[in-house]
């Protein structure tokens, strides 16, 4: 039977290799991003249908919604490290900026979407949310909307596992290949982070991919509430 899957930010990185492993999977793939172009050229390259919309804006979200009708799989990828603010303002204001914008693309965008399409969601869905190894230390505001996400998915599956919908999050690690730092890493940053992985490599944007698509599975039914940390032991739980 085949699956209706919606990926926010799913036209790179993380999201799009989502996409793309649930798109060779014969599921119809609906992937969202905010600019046009890249949202019509990723949907005809992966083959599945592409959203214009900002994750984080409810008119947009609601519009996304009443496209949909049953839904088995939500990811939500949208999310990121937002760019560096102008500096117009006092201090405060130029940190309050900060922390809006990453509470609106790493949390807001997760929560809008989710409630947007609830009703549409069907007995035995999934629901899988990116998170970060960023909330679990220096994380600043980014690592702090990521923990945040944490926490309201562990309430979100209470409400939602007894109507047979699984919730849960992917904690990445480093990854390689995406533009999150906006091509502002160092060669001694990248190395200090290897250095802290068990494994001694970089994730890749395959790795969440995968563990997303077997939490949408039907071995992972029993699996929700979780943070599940993909990071090659750079952070390890206990």
């Amino acid at each position: 039977m085949t699956r209706t899957v919606l990926v926010t930010g799913g036209t790179s990185g993380i999201g799009r290799a989502i996409a793309q492993r649930f798109a060779a999977d014969q599921a119809e793939v609906f992937i969202t991003g905010r600019t046009p172009e890249t949202v019509e050229q990723t949907a005809k390259e992966l083959r599945v249908h592409g959203v214009v919309c900002d994750a984080a804006d409810s008119g947009q979200v609601e519009a996304l919604a009443a496209r949909l009708n049953e839904l088995d799989v939500l990811v939500n990828a949208a999310g990121g490290l937002p760019q560096a603010t102008s500096g117009e303002g006092s201090a405060l204001e130029v940190l309050l900026a900060q922390w809006h914008a990453n509470l609106a693309q790493n949390l807001l965008t997760a929560v809008l979407t989710t409630t947007s399409v609830q009703d549409k969601l069907t007995r035995g869905s999934s629901i899988i949310s990116i998170g970060s190894i960023g909330a679990e230390r220096r994380g600043g505001s980014y690592g702090a909307a990521k923990a945040a996400l944490g926490a309201w998915n562990a309430s979100l599956s209470a409400e939602l596992a007894p109507k047979g919908v699984t919730c849960n999050v992917v904690s990445a690690g480093y990854i390689a290949d995406t533009n999150f730092f906006h091509g502002q890493l160092s060669d001694e940053r990248r190395s200090a982070l290897l250095e802290e992985t068990h494994n001694k490599r970089p994730g890749t944007v395959d790795d969440i991919a995968q563990t997303a698509y077997f939490l949408a599975s039907q071995g992972a039914r029993h699996i929700t509430g979780q943070t599940i940390h993909v990071n090659g032991g750079a952070f390890t739980t206990r």
